[in-house]
């Protein structure tokens, strides 16, 4: 389990037996997207009443007549319990829970835009990764600024959307902040009560109290994909893309515990496990982008020159700024950052990132080995 362990005891102090933990009645899923509609699919699965939203009607309605989503995840059977809405409002009237699965960059406006629908004291959990660019916000900051009075959590984990939409059994994390309260009575937690939301016999969650720990995980492995991706098309192999996924890893823990994360949260399944994942399939987009720079492809040539949101393009961005604010080194994402930003040369990059001053691993072992320069005395 991500996070600190949260025990229900078997009987409470005055020998009363303790409340189950009651799953939602109703969800809302906002975002018609891939991993939008796989999710839906699971919360309808799992037998919660259901309503995807996305801005286009049309496919809204072949959603609903036809219980499938062909622009995202064609050829799969969605449940008859989930339905879909161009409508906001409808969307979100009754939710007991909101997911928000919409692209980083768009997250503020679809969250203004929900205020009026939305009353106060539902929980939102965030589906998408990433930092705001220019605030340095984590995603949850960003919702608290626009829907204050809200429990703000994320679930995230190793998932592709179509493996998971086709019931391949599937683990995420779902994290929230746990106050007084919620360590009190932990089945009545947003993060227990949407865990249980969302479970089915091929859909595991696990509960975490670091929501910090699992964003910033799910913010830094697009990065450290593409990185694995131009590696991979640049013609190296299995060492390489290790190497990467280790120190990348590593990497991460930094920056969430300068955050306040926790650095055991980083090896967990929304740190390592997704992580692993987007770093060793073309499946991701992140991973693909990389692997076709990597190849020596233009990248307005890259996914057949289609327009193509790639979210580690966008967050690489975000993350070197946000580490450099709080004092963090973060020598890929700089190095994923430089090629696809500054215009740095790929290959002197990377080999500049391998040449870099011997350290120990151990953070405890505080050591910088520099090459000797010159000819011997």
């Amino acid at each position: 389990m991500d996070g600190q362990k949260l025990n229900i005891p078997p009987s409470r102090i005055d020998g009363s037996l303790p409340k189950r933990a009651e799953p939602y009645a109703r969800l809302a899923v906002i975002g018609m997207g891939s991993w939008g509609t796989a999710l839906a699919s699971v919360a309808a699965t799992a037998g919660c009443d259901t309503r995807l939203w996305g801005r286009r009607d049309s496919l809204a309605q072949t959603i609903n007549q036809t219980h499938r989503n062909p622009d995202h995840l064609p050829g799969i059977d969605l449940p008859e319990r989930m339905t879909a809405t161009s409508d906001l409002a409808h969307a979100l009237d009754g939710a007991e829970a909101v997911l928000l699965v919409t692209p980083s960059h768009t997250l503020r406006d679809i969250t203004r835009a929900m205020r009026p629908y939305l009353p106060a004291g539902i929980p939102i959990a965030l589906c998408c990764k990433g930092i705001e660019r220019g605030t340095g916000y984590l995603l949850s900051h960003v919702v608290e600024e626009e829907l204050p009075g809200h429990p703000v959590g994320a679930l995230s984990g190793p998932t592709f959307a179509h493996e998971t939409a086709l019931g391949h059994p599937t683990a995420a994390t779902v994290a929230f902040p746990f106050g007084h309260h919620d360590r009190i009575a932990p089945e009545r937690a947003p993060a227990a009560r949407l865990a249980l939301t969302m479970q089915t016999q091929a859909f595991r969650p696990y509960v975490s109290d670091d929501l910090v720990g699992v964003e910033v995980g799910g913010a830094v492995k697009n990065v450290v994909a593409i990185a694995c991706g131009m590696m991979t098309g640049a013609g190296f192999a299995e060492n390489t893309r290790a190497a990467l996924i280790t120190r990348g890893m590593d990497e991460m823990k930094c920056l969430a515990e300068a955050l306040g994360g926790k650095r055991e949260t980083v090896t967990g399944l929304s740190g390592a496990g997704d992580l692993t994942l987007t770093c060793s399939s073309t499946t991701s987009r992140n991973m693909s982008l990389g692997t076709q720079l990597g190849k020596g492809i233009p990248r307005e040539a890259c996914f057949d020159g289609k327009p193509t949101v790639v979210e580690g393009e966008v967050n690489a961005i975000s993350v070197v700024d946000l580490a450099h604010r709080v004092g963090v080194q973060m020598p890929i994402c700089e190095a994923v950052h430089a090629v696809l930003h500054e215009g740095a040369p790929l290959a002197e990059t990377f080999r500049a990132l391998w040449s870099r001053p011997i350290e120990g691993e151990p953070r405890a072992l505080d050591i910088t080995l520099h090459p000797h320069e010159g000819d011997p005395a």
